[in-house]
């Protein structure tokens, strides 16, 4: 799926709904949100989207902060609206398939556009924040800033150069206890 493909699913979402908030999203779209305890420990779950009988779902780890559970929820709803005929897909997953660190990769820039905007980031970097202050001040992880970077680039903004490269599956191996 391309960039734009992505993109402009985002701002379809956002238009029809005036919302980019992914708890009221999953309400609007009719996705049910779950909520269950599933440890902090280095190979505890964060999230999965999964759709049986035509309803779609989406369980969360609530044994992590409130800010790293929307993100999750961002994630798993960018699976939902572009990959709801794939399958269940979680973070737990072990990457075994390409196809599998490819979907990864669309949910991850799916979350970036949906909980990022572009002019939040550009001001903040025009105030000459460095790129981890700025990850920082918008309360996402590193990674998630480099997939913001990489759709700004090919929307044509002229910005920094990333100082990192985030693999497609970094949100399985962050500690789900850790606090932004």
């Amino acid at each position: 799926m391309s960039y734009k493909e992505i993109c402009d699913s985002v701002k379809a979402i956002i238009k029809k709904y005036q919302e980019n908030d992914p708890i009221r999203l999953c309400r609007y779209m009719d996705i049910v949100l779950l909520s269950k305890p599933l440890g902090t420990g280095e190979n505890s779950i964060k999230g999965f989207f999964f759709e049986q009988s035509r309803i779609k779902s989406i369980i969360y780890n609530n044994d992590m902060s409130d800010i790293f559970q929307r993100i999750v929820i961002a994630h798993e709803l960018g699976h939902a609206v572009l990959h709801s005929n794939k399958g269940v897909r979680t973070f737990h997953d072990v990457t075994v398939f390409n196809q599998s660190s490819i979907l990864e990769k669309e949910a991850n820039l799916f979350a970036a556009e949906l909980l990022l905007d572009d002019e939040e980031v550009i001001d903040i970097l025009n105030d000459d924040y460095t790129f981890f202050e700025a990850a920082s001040m918008l309360y996402v992880p590193i990674e998630l800033l480099d997939f913001k970077f990489r759709i700004m680039k090919w929307k044509g903004y002229k910005i920094m150069e990333s100082p990192i490269f985030s693999d497609s599956n970094f949100l399985k191996d962050i500690n789900p206890g850790y606090i932004y």
